[in-house]
């Protein structure tokens, strides 16, 4: 897949002092779709208490397929795959879990599996699945591959608790592949990267991104949501910062841009959340104030993003933007001096 490419006038990075003041961009990156939200409960062929989290990819056939996070009526969770021609309706529903927790074989998913996030690995020709697995040692990192969404090998838990919030980068770095994730460790709630030769032993572990101290909207903890994606300027991630407050925790989306040979290295980092819980589908639910995207899509423009995420733990939704737009954004928006406060 060739990297997407920015418009020529979004080469300039701006990047005042530390502490410099600056005014603020607008922020009103990420549209929400007027059918929001896309699913919910009442959607599925079979009894369920949520829907929501789900993995994105737009397969060969034009279709978009999406892995949902489906919690039972037991309280853990499965993955299920839904399916629409144009990713808006029409959604064809797997008629029972798609991927179940396999607590025999992979005792680390006794409680369910959870959260996937979709690599399409053109080296593998195959789809990486990263997601969540949670026993009781807390939730740990799991990956499988497949090429049909309906057959999995299955490679059990990679980065053991406590972590999540993983995804695989597309193609190798220096020979090695490269996995996104946030473990909670003494130093508390960050994005990290790992590098392995075979996908199954890891090592090179490294901070990436912390989260903020203080006031910050993300001072809380922090965590990939969607998958990286590739552009020209670098890696472009999507991810969530939890504030907490006197009634919750609110999760917000941020921005960030890696360098494409060492995405250990963050070239910029918005300063303000750019998408929030406003709506009633995201402000009540099982989980308040909560928008949480998995997985996303890219247009044939190369430029829209469909971007899939959970609402409140209780529904799927969906948002649009631009990555040109999101670009510029960070160009203007951007101090790196304060990427660690």
């Amino acid at each position: 897949m060739n990297p997407i490419i920015p418009p020529a006038n979004t080469s300039k990075w701006f990047a005042p002092e530390q502490g410099a003041l600056k005014p603020l961009a607008d922020t009103q990156l990420f549209t929400r779709h007027p059918g929001n939200p896309l699913l919910s409960r009442e959607n599925w062929p079979y009894p369920i208490n949520s829907v929501f989290n789900a993995g994105a990819v737009k397969l060969a056939d034009g279709d978009t397929l999406l892995l949902c996070r489906v919690e039972d009526r037991s309280g853990l969770s499965h993955l299920c795959v839904a399916r629409s021609a144009n990713g808006i309706d029409d959604w064809r529903i797997d008629s029972q879990p798609t991927l179940a927790a396999n607590p025999r074989d992979y005792p680390e998913e006794i409680w369910g599996i959870e959260d996937p996030r979709i690599t399409y690995v053109p080296e593998l020709e195959q789809y990486a699945v990263a997601y969540t697995s949670f026993a009781r040692g807390g939730p740990g990192v799991s990956l499988a591959l497949t090429k049909d969404f309906r057959s999995f090998e299955r490679f059990g838990v990679i980065m053991p608790p406590e972590d999540k919030d993983a995804a695989l980068l597309p193609r190798r770095i220096e020979g090695r592949w490269a996995l996104i994730h946030r473990p909670m460790t003494a130093l508390g709630a960050h994005m990290w990267i790992s590098y392995s030769p075979d996908l199954r032993h890891w090592g090179s572990h490294k901070v990436i991104l912390e989260a903020r101290r203080g006031g910050w909207w993300d001072a809380n903890k922090i965590g990939l949501c969607s998958p990286a994606i590739e552009t020209a300027k670098g890696w472009l991630m999507i991810y969530h910062g939890v504030r907490q407050t006197a009634s919750g925790g609110i999760y917000r989306l941020g921005l960030a841009l890696f360098d494409l040979e060492r995405p250990d290295v963050c070239l910029q980092r918005g300063d303000s959340w750019v998408f929030g819980p406003e709506t009633s589908y995201e402000r009540g639910g099982d989980v308040k104030d909560v928008v949480f995207p998995c997985g996303q899509t890219v247009g044939t423009d190369g430029d829209t993003l469909y971007v899939y995420y959970g609402a409140a733990d209780s529904s799927v939704a969906l948002a649009t933007a631009s990555i040109r737009s999101i670009l510029t954004w960070l160009d203007a928006n951007s101090n790196p001096a304060d990427s660690a406060l």
